[in-house]
């Protein structure tokens, strides 16, 4: 029998080794994935969404998880206005002197070492409230609100009002800014101590105006386009409402209740911290605005308006005139009033205004403007329609309040048209020697001429124009400012006169123009 010997036969075969093969890992998901299709579709899905996952930033996961802690709240804080509400509780009973506003460095003013804490930007409402370019503030050359042109400045006026408006401006400013005192008050009758010896200005006012003056001066800058944080005139403006704000009570009044005049002073200078809230958007200063204007609130008579004392039972256009635009600006900038205020003031100047004339009287219809004893020889009543124009403004500005803040007016009233005819008799004309100079009636005529527009604005315009460009002094330490020789030149004086005729001129751009 023969023996085999097994390592003798060789079988030829094209088949592979079992210990030769190796299965990639490819393969080896493949085959399982051609049994398991539905594990195939479970880690494509699951790709997908950790893709989706890492393009989502932190920031919004971050506000999905505040939303879940929050959501067991009744009212989850997602709403403007309820934030809005949430800065109305800040005012609390804190030392009036507030130690960060008085530690600042009034001669080195920057935007890094602010003191007032920033408020949260304030919405647009709609186009109307934009900061869209336009050529002259007011309808016809875009949009911006109330106060949108302003930051344009004299920069924008044009052919509008031209180059010698905006010089004009800028001398009176610059007279401004160089006669405010270092604490930041406008000194009615020690401002020439800022002048060099040998060149002093003459025209003192009354000390007991300095709360009104400095008002008036900062209400020039802040119409100019500067505020606190910006502007060539920002220290000066923030110098200015830090004094301001230093001479508020308790009660809200800014000053004391000195003399006749208090209830003027404190209108005019809470004007200007209302401003200077809103375009600044300091919040620190909100409690102080809102102060002033509760004030004003306090003071006015019961169902009727104002005058020189609080519920004194007496009320007058003048003074009311004042307070109608401390709460237009108020209401605009979102502190709270009485709109019952407003209603009223609706009806006093309905109840003093011919209709037929349009002429607005002072305390009852038909009465001309207030003139002190022994001034009316020198300024009759008869040459100024102080108090028509007065009323013509605040018809338009609390008719523009009653549609909304983004609103315009469609068309004048038969009123505002015979107010407006009846100014036009009485237009600005320099001449000291007629009584007729009187700057507090071209403050208001040129601002109602100015919503009026059209023919009536023009030939206002026309006079307003060399009555203040060509009188305003040119040469010396008096250079900028107007003398002080119209009627209330003696109260206010020289930072009086020059303060109302910077912004007289600053009429092209200082408000919107409401009417369509």
């Amino acid at each position: 029998m023969v023996q085999l010997d097994p390592t003798k036969i060789h079988i030829e075969s094209h088949l592979e080794r079992p210990w030769e093969h190796q299965d990639s890992f490819q393969d080896v998901m493949a085959e399982q994935l051609r049994h398991a299709p539905w594990l195939a579709i479970s880690i494509v899905v699951h790709a997908i969404v950790f893709l989706i996952l890492f393009q989502i930033p932190v920031h919004s996961r971050k506000a999905q998880n505040a939303k879940v802690l929050t959501a067991a709240q009744p009212e989850p804080e997602t709403d403007i206005e309820e934030e809005e509400e949430e800065e109305e509780e800040e005012p609390e009973p804190e030392p009036e002197p507030e130690p960060v506003l008085q530690d600042s460095e009034v001669t080195e003013i920057t935007e890094d070492t602010e003191d007032f804490e920033e408020d949260e930007p304030m919405e647009n409402d709609s186009a109307f409230e934009s900061d869209a370019l336009n050529d002259v503030v007011g309808i016809g050359g875009g949009a911006g609100g109330k106060f949108g042109g302003r930051g344009r400045g004299r920069g924008k006026l044009g052919k509008k009002g031209g180059r010698p408006t905006a010089q004009a401006i800028q001398l009176g400013l610059e007279w401004l800014a160089k006669h405010q005192d270092e604490e930041g008050k406008w000194d009615c009758d020690e401002f020439m101590k800022h002048d060099p010896a040998g060149d002093v200005c003459d025209g003192p006012g009354n000390p007991v105006n300095d709360i009104g003056c400095t008002g008036l001066a900062l209400l020039a800058f802040l119409g100019d386009g500067s505020t606190m944080r910006s502007g060539p005139y920002k220290d000066n403006v923030k110098r200015g409402i830090i004094w301001l704000k230093d001479q508020q009570d308790e009660s809200g009044l800014l000053g004391t209740e000195a003399g006749r005049t208090f209830m003027y002073n404190h209108a005019i200078a809470a004007l200007a911290l209302v401003e200077a809230y809103g375009l600044s958007k300091y919040r620190t200063l909100k409690r102080y605005a809102q102060r002033a204007v509760d004030y004003i609130e306090k003071a006015r008579n019961p169902y009727k308006v104002w005058r020189y004392y609080p519920h004194d039972g007496l009320n007058d256009s003048s003074v009311t005139g004042w307070m109608v635009f401390v709460l237009s600006s108020a209401d605009y900038f979102k502190l709270k009033i009485d709109q019952n205020a407003l209603s009223y003031s609706r009806a006093w100047f309905d109840e003093v205004t011919d209709q037929s004339t349009g002429q607005c009287g002072y305390t009852k219809r038909g009465e001309g403007s207030s003139r002190e004893i022994g001034m009316a020889e020198k300024f009759p009543a008869s040459k100024t329609e102080a108090m028509t124009a007065t009323g013509l403004l605040c018809r338009i500005f609390l008719k523009q309040m009653s549609l909304g803040k983004n609103k315009q007016i469609e068309k004048q009233e038969p009123v505002w048209v015979a107010a407006a005819d009846t100014m036009l008799k009485k237009k600005p004309n320099w001449n000291p020697n007629d009584g007729s100079i009187d700057l507090y009636y071209w403050y208001y005529g040129s601002y109602a001429m100015y919503q009026m527009g059209k023919s009536h604005w023009r030939e206002w315009r026309k006079a307003l124009d060399p009555a203040l460009i060509k009188t305003q002094q040119k040469e010396g330490s008096r250079r900028g400012s107007w003398d002080p020789i119209s009627a209330w030149g003696n109260d206010g004086g020289r930072c009086y006169s020059t303060a109302i005729g910077v912004l007289c001129l600053e009429v092209y751009y200082r408000y919107t123009r409401l009417i369509r």
